[in-house]
Parts: C-alpha cells; sequence; structure tokens
C-alpha cells in the first residue's frame, strides 16, 4: 500500500500527542496515513507494551488511519545504527509517502532526540541505491519522501507551518485519551503517577492547540518545523484559501 503521510515515532502516543488532529484531518481530506512506532515504549513507569500496543490500535481507529505499525526497537536504547536505519528504511521504500513528519529536532525525553537522528539519516538513505533492502524477499526500490516535517513535543520551538485541527481537535483528545495507562489518571492509584499521568498535563496539550490555533486565526493547531531548508512553494493557494485573523 502506497501512503500519502507516514509519521514516525520514538514511541506509541508520541503521534498522538503531537500531530493526531493533523494526521486525521488529513484522513478525512482523502489521504491516506500512517504511524510507524519505533519502540513499545516498555521502559515507561505505567503500563505494559502488550497494553501500549492495544491502546496504540485502538487509536489508530480512532484517527483513521490506514497502517500502525511497530518496530520493537529497545526502548531508552535508540542509538543510530545500520541495522535499526534499514528498518526504517524498509518502511520508507514499502510505503513510499509523499510526506513524512517525524520527531523532535531536540526534546525534554532523550529518546525523541535520538529518534530525530537516526529518522533523518535514515530518509536520507532510503533513496541511495547502493543501500539494498528486501520485503517478503523482494527487492526494494529506493524511494525518499518529498518533504518531511518535525512535529512538536514536550519543547516548544518556532513553527515553520501551524496547520488548523478546529475540526479534529476532540478526535485528537479521544487518541490520546485511548492511551488510558498514560493520560488523565489522576484517580488510577494502582501504578504510580508521573509527568504525563495528571489531568494538568492533559490540559497543557489543549492550551498549547489554543495556543498555535490562535497564531494563525484558528480554534486550535498543531506546529511543524520544515526539514531540509526553506519550505518550496509554486503557488500561494493556501495563502489565499486562509484568511487569517488578526
Amino acid at each position: 500500500m502506497k501512503l500519502d503521510v507516514l509519521a514516525f515515532a520514538a514511541h506509541p502516543d508520541d503521534t498522538e500527542l503531537s500531530c493526531a488532529g493533523t494526521l486525521a484531518k488529513l484522513v478525512k481530506q482523502g489521504l491516506k496515513v500512517g504511524v510507524v512506532d519505533l519502540t513499545q515504549g516498555e521502559m515507561g513507569t505505567r503500563g505494559t507494551p502488550e497494553l501500549r500496543l492495544m491502546e496504540a490500535q485502538k487509536a489508530a481507529e480512532i484517527i483513521g488511519l490506514s497502517v500502525r505499525d511497530n518496530l520493537k526497537m529497545p526502548d531508552t536504547i535508540l542509538d543510530n545504527t545500520r541495522a535499526y536505519q534499514l528498518k526504517i528504511i524498509e518502511q520508507i521504500r514499502l510505503y513510499k509517502p509523499d510526506i513524512c513528519f517525524i520527531t523532535a529536532p531536540e526534546d525534554r525525553h532523550p529518546d525523541h532526540g535520538k529518534a530525530t537522528r537516526l529518522l533523518i539519516d535514515s530518509l536520507f538513505y532510503s533513496g541511495l541505491r547502493k543501500i539494498e533492502t528486501t520485503w517478503n524477499d523482494v527487492p526494494q526500490d529506493v524511494w525518499r519522501p518529498h518533504h518531511v516535517f518535525h512535529y512538536m513535543q514536550d519543547t516548544p520551538f518556532n513553527p515553520d507551518v501551524v496547520f488548523d485541527i478546529t475540526e479534529t481537535q476532540s478526535i485528537k483528545e479521544e487518541a490520546i485519551l485511548a492511551f488510558s495507562s498514560q493520560f488523565a489518571a489522576d484517580g488510577d492509584k494502582k501504578e504510580p503517577q508521573t509527568y504525563i499521568s495528571s489531568n494538568r498535563f492533559f490540559e497543557v496539550i489543549r492550551a498549547r492547540a489554543k495556543f498555535l490555533g490562535h497564531q494563525i486565526g484558528a480554534d486550535f493547531g498543531e506546529g511543524f518545523k520544515y526539514v531540509g531548508g526553506p519550505l518550496p512553494l509554486s503557488s500561494f493557494d493556501s495563502f489565499l484559501n486562509h484568511k487569517r485573523v488578526r
């Protein structure tokens, strides 16, 4: 299956927190969208790998993803090795996305920055013919996405693009809450409370979406940084179609 858009994440729930509103809106626009999680998040304080995978599939259904894969790389050990690069290159060449969303340039969680370095290299190397991969014993054609964006995680940055997710903010929140072992679990005394498990953290996610939306005259937004130089344009249709409120 060829995908229009493929998002990569260090852990299950990273894309839900960072770009689920955008992914859901692109699905509504008729695009084929997928997510590949690098690890199962098995080193997280709450939940289990099996539960996290079930939650990820539930979130995928809420968003409307065509694909939700997990490469089962070791959590907290996302080293930029050729073996891990090849696993990612296989996914890129399998789905041939035109657009990729990847982890933040740097972040509070070390895995996010490690994943970024691994993904940037893998995305480039996926276009090199002398790096050979196979899928089901069939040689894969080279592929490099046309556009790559960092999504915003815990550490904010000045975005190059803010995407209007007003109509899909509720889907984003539902997808986040599909990870019930991780978020909005103030009343759950069975497991330790964490940085992300409180209702307060969930409200911060909503507040950021409101702030980013405010910057473009929308109710809610998600911010992205374009990878690889200036954002290319061949027309101003998007600007002409969007009436920004100041």
